[in-house]
């Protein structure tokens, strides 16, 4: 398996130290080319407008939409939700639309007063440490989207498909549960994005075709 990690800005060492963590072979993209041959990508947190602006400048966005319509696996870590929203606000911006969610930006806050807490998940019985850093509130979720862990009844953690998306900051804890369930995702898009690949090179086979005997 083989992860990618979004690095044009924000805190992407740390998500690369979850996967040294984990064994999990990693790689820096910042190009297009970056994107060839990954399971999935990280979209870490940053600062949400600066990253649209660079991945369409870099050419990544037109990347990631090719890598998403061919079953890659995406997960995104605050502003990285933000940028997988289908829908933006506070104020309103350009996303990727890979889960169908409305979100709010900043709603929490400043920085300062950024909160550390452990909430109940869909992904174990304990409770996960959270650290939320100027987060944003999913607002609003589409009935494809499968809440996973919430927080004063707003949506903290959420998947649809192969997309999984968190407001908080799971890379700056040591629980490595949040990363492991992307990893899954991962495993399995890797495996998709293989068969369409062999169907696209597989040619359909000249000759006569076979007809069925009648049953008896």
């Amino acid at each position: 398996m083989k992860i990618g990690i979004l690095a044009l800005q924000g805190d992407f060492e740390a998500h690369a130290r979850v996967l040294q963590k984990l064994g999990v072979d990693y790689v820096f993209a910042r190009a297009p080319e970056d994107l060839e041959g990954l399971d999935g990508l990280i979209l870490p947190g940053g600062e949400s407008t600066t990253h649209m602006k660079l991945l369409a400048e870099t050419g990544l966005e037109e990347a990631i939409r090719k890598m998403a319509a061919g079953g890659g696996a995406f997960f995104g870590t605050c502003a990285g939700a933000i940028l997988l929203a289908r829908e933006v606000k506070s104020p309103a911006q350009k996303s990727l639309g890979l889960i169908d969610m409305s979100v709010a930006r900043n709603a929490y806050g400043r920085q300062l007063s950024s909160d550390v807490m452990a909430l109940e998940t869909k992904l174990r019985s304990e409770p996960l440490e959270m650290v939320f850093i100027r987060a944003p509130v999913i607002e609003k979720t589409g009935r494809g989207v499968d809440i996973l862990a919430e927080r004063e009844g707003k949506p903290v953690l959420v998947q649809q498909g192969r997309v999984l998306a968190a407001t908080f900051h799971p890379e700056l804890t040591s629980d490595t549960t949040i990363h492991e369930k992307f990893l899954q995702l991962a495993n399995g898009a890797g495996h998709l994005q293989n068969v369409s690949a062999e169907r696209k090179n597989m040619t359909p086979a000249k000759g006569k075709k076979r007809q069925r005997k009648p049953h008896r």
